[in-house]
């Protein structure tokens, strides 16, 4: 195909202008009147704009995110409920949606329907990764029961809330993180710059320099000459990590350690115990089958660790015993949880438990991110407060003994 730029008017007049992917010109002016757009000018696209277009698709930054997901899902659950024809709803969400990717993608979703397939078969063939086999299963629940709209309710709210906890666990965590790399940048330019000139005044007097003196420019001589090895080492570290969480195995420990760190281990193991529940609340709530569900909250919930746990409820399940026990079997569960869990049982109503769960566990995460900076800025302020005293002890004290010493 080849990209085509566009310049075309509306159905109110506005103009309007883009860049498509086509066969031809007549198959872009096609696309526009499909559209309700009138073109008034098709030519091709300047080959840096294509350029661009390739590199940003090939670093995967044109990709959709969990705003342009929520975005479709509110959309086409307005439209649905609305009573718009699923392919005409396809088409007027297609025109408003910026990411070239998803615009794709619901352009192939729309050709789909038109041609007399379901909507999940659709995202299952043409999503390219888009849709996660929860947001595919979960379409086809709805289509099977007539409440397509609402499945589109329960992934836009359950998206929304997953993007929100992801957000506040980095907010949290980016003040910290600042001041690490700040701290880590302010004693390379030290160690390379400002270390070597004192130590080369130090020789010229000859003084007799204390442990601290020696250690700080012992180190620094390592940094200026062996910097080449520090980014090697770095850099293949940094890789290696890469390939051994790549693997099966890796990712399994790599998962399990997380949960494992000061300070926030506790918020990942919460906010990934509220998107299991979160998952599997709509799951069943959307009338998925209970062994069916697990399995596809198992692939949602992205941490292979507890992945690996919610798979084997499954086959507990299977061999006959109920949720309460497979839950827990795993381990992983508070009593509390697992009371709800029990509760939910008898009543018949597992997914409001579920929901209840998971907004317990939300909850505990709200209180942990808002006491994780009261709680890791001591630890900083101590750390610094070491590193400054330690170079005051190396740099300052032999430079009070030389003015001593010339002194007299």
């Amino acid at each position: 195909m080849t990209a085509y730029a566009w310049k075309g008017r509306n159905a109110r007049g506005r103009s309007v202008s883009g860049e498509v992917e086509a066969d031809s010109v007549d198959a872009v002016a096609n696309q526009l009147i499909a559209s309700d757009i009138t073109p008034v000018s098709i030519d091709r696209a300047p080959a840096a704009e294509r350029e661009r277009s390739a590199l940003v698709q090939l670093l995967g930054r044109d990709r959709p995110d969990d705003s342009d997901l929520i975005f479709f899902s509110r959309q086409m659950y307005t439209l649905t409920r609305a009573g718009v024809p699923l392919s005409q709803g396809l088409k007027g969400v297609a025109a408003s949606t910026r990411n070239p990717v998803l615009k794709r993608v619901i352009g192939d979703l729309k050709d789909s329907i038109e041609a007399g397939n379901e909507l999940s078969q659709a995202m299952k063939r043409h999503g390219s990764g888009v849709f996660s086999s929860m947001y595919v299963n979960i379409i086809r629940v709805g289509e099977a029961s007539g409440n397509l709209e609402q499945s589109f309710q329960l992934m836009g709210e359950y998206l929304a809330r997953d993007r929100e906890i992801r957000s506040n666990i980095k907010r949290a965590l980016r003040y910290p993180a600042l001041v690490v790399s700040a701290m880590a940048v302010a004693v390379a330019i030290l160690m390379i710059f400002v270390i070597p000139r004192f130590a080369q005044f130090f020789e010229r007097f000859g003084a007799e320099l204390p442990w601290a003196t020696k250690v700080i420019i012992g180190t620094s001589n390592f940094f200026v000459d062996w910097w080449w090895l520090l980014l090697l080492l770095v850099g293949g570290g940094i890789l290696a990590f890469r390939l051994w969480v790549a693997t099966p195995a890796g990712r399994y420990r790599w998962d399990r350690m997380k949960f494992r760190f000061p300070a926030v281990g506790d918020i990942l193991f919460r906010a990934t115990m509220a998107r299991f529940a979160r998952a599997f609340a709509i799951t069943y709530r959307a009338g998925v089958p209970l062994i069916q569900g697990l399995t596809r909250v198992s692939q949602a919930i992205e941490n292979e660790y507890v992945g690996q746990a919610v798979a084997d409820m499954r086959t507990g399940i299977e061999r006959g015993e109920s949720l309460l026990r497979t839950a827990e079997a795993t381990g992983l569960f508070s009593p509390l949880v697992l009371q709800m869990i029990a509760i939910g049982e008898e009543t018949g109503e597992v997914d409001a438990m579920l929901e209840e769960t998971a907004d317990y566990y939300e909850r505990e995460v709200d209180y942990d991110i808002d006491n994780l900076s009261a709680l890791i800025e001591p630890v900083l302020l101590v750390f610094m407060a070491v590193l400054v005293l330690l170079l005051a002890l190396g740099v300052f004290l032999p430079m009070w003994d030389v003015g001593r010493a010339a002194l007299g």
